[in-house]
C-alpha cells in the first residue's frame, strides 16, 4: 500500500475587471523584491458603479510581463482597463499617516494578481488573452472526441499553471506598445 503525500487545495478566485494603478516594484526588508499594482474593480449596477481597490502582488512571467507593458500608460494617467482573476484573498490593517484620516485605522484588500485576460487602454483593446486549445492526438477516436465534448470541463491544472503555459500574444504585444509608445 502507497499512501499519497500530495496535498489538495481549495482554490478561491475573484474575476472582475477594473483599472490599473499604482504599477511598482516594492523591495521589502526581508525577501525578494516583486512587482505589484492597484486595482480599482468595478461593483454593482451599470448605472451606479462603485469601486473595490486590491492591492496585487503580480504572480507568473506573463502577468508581470502584461503589467510592466501598462507601466508608461498608467504613469501617464491613460485609463488603462484589465480583466483579472485574483486569489489568495486577505485583509491588512494600517494606520493613516496622513490626510483627513490620519491616526485612524483602515483596511486594505490583498490578493495575488494571477491572469489578465484583456488590456484596453483609453478604451483601445491592445491585449486579449488566447483561449487554451484543445488539440486532439491522433491516437484518439471519434468516440473519445464525442465523450470529451459531452462530458463537463475539469481541470487539474492550478491558474498559475494554465497561465504560465499560455504564450503572448506577439501582435497584441506589438499593438500594447505603439498605443503606451514602449519599443520592444
Amino acid at each position: 500500500m502507497t499512501s499519497s503525500t500530495e496535498k489538495t487545495y481549495f482554490d478561491l478566485h475573484i474575476t472582475g475587471l477594473g483599472y490599473l494603478n499604482r504599477i511598482r516594484e516594492v523591495k521589502p526588508k526581508k525577501g525578494d523584491p516583486f512587482l505589484a499594482c492597484d486595482i480599482a474593480a468595478l461593483n454593482g449596477p451599470s448605472d451606479d458603479v462603485s469601486y473595490v481597490r486590491f492591492d496585487v502582488r503580480v504572480s507568473g512571467n506573463d502577468a508581470q510581463h502584461l503589467i510592466r507593458r501598462c507601466q508608461q500608460a498608467v504613469d501617464a494617467e491613460k485609463k488603462v482597463l484589465i480583466g483579472f482573476r485574483l486569489g489568495d484573498l486577505w485583509t491588512d490593517t494600517f494606520t493613516y499617516s496622513k490626510g483627513k484620516r490620519v491616526g485612524e485605522q483602515g483596511v486594505s484588500l490583498k490578493a495575488r494578481l494571477l491572469f489578465v485576460s484583456w488590456i484596453k487602454v483609453e478604451g483601445e483593446v491592445v491585449y486579449k488573452a488566447e483561449p487554451k486549445s484543445t488539440e486532439t492526438t491522433e491516437s484518439e477516436t471519434d468516440t473519445d472526441v464525442s465523450a470529451q465534448a459531452s462530458a463537463p470541463a475539469e481541470s487539474t491544472e492550478s491558474p498559475s499553471e494554465v497561465f504560465d503555459s499560455a504564450p503572448l500574444d506577439t501582435a497584441n504585444d506589438v499593438a500594447l506598445a505603439a498605443v503606451i509608445g514602449e519599443s520592444f
